[in-house]
């Protein structure tokens, strides 16, 4: 991860997930510069709403799935790719877990 995308951090932000952030938002949220979040929509990291940059609103899902991908690349060296496969394994796991739970409610 490059240093000159990052910026510094905000100390404290709570949001709801029916949230409608702009890209700005989501930047400042994760203190980090619009092309770092444009390179996780490319990737597939995050999906928003809306076709074009200007037009993007992102949830807290989205906010949160920018803050893991972040965290892996920052403190662990992974790569944009690499952090994009950990988060949907990282989905795959929940949705076993959401189906285990279920079941186990049968």
């Amino acid at each position: 991860m490059e240093n000159d995308k990052m910026l510094p951090q905000p100390s404290a932000i709570i949001l709801e997930e029916q949230t409608g952030l702009t890209l700005t938002e989501v930047c400042q949220a994760c203190a980090v510069r619009v092309e770092y979040i444009v390179e996780l929509v490319d990737e597939g990291v995050l999906n928003p709403l809306g076709r074009e940059p200007h037009r993007w609103r992102f949830t807290g899902t989205h906010l949160r799935r920018a803050t893991v991908a972040l965290r892996l690349q920052r403190d662990l060296g992974v790569n944009l790719a690499g952090a994009a496969l950990a988060l949907q394994l990282l989905d795959e796991v929940e949705a076993l877990q959401a189906r285990l739970l279920a079941m186990g409610r049968n």
